[in-house]
């Protein structure tokens, strides 16, 4: 069987940490900035670890 290719959409959202975990962007921190408090853009700005239920499809596009 040929080797799996990973999908280059994944690997430009997801990020494997050095302990296995998943990370990714949250969204809505690309424009229209101005409308939103600087507490939400802060919050915002930070990873967020990949949910349960999704984590074995990210793997498998990242090909881990």
């Amino acid at each position: 069987m040929p080797k799996m290719k990973t999908h280059k959409g994944a690997a430009k959202r997801f990020k494997v940490t050095g302990s296995g975990k998943i990370v990714r962007e949250k969204a809505f921190k690309a424009h229209k900035l101005s409308g939103k408090n600087s507490e939400r853009k802060r919050r915002l700005s930070k990873k967020q670890r990949v949910k349960k239920p999704d984590r074995k499809n990210v793997k498998r596009m990242l090909g881990k």
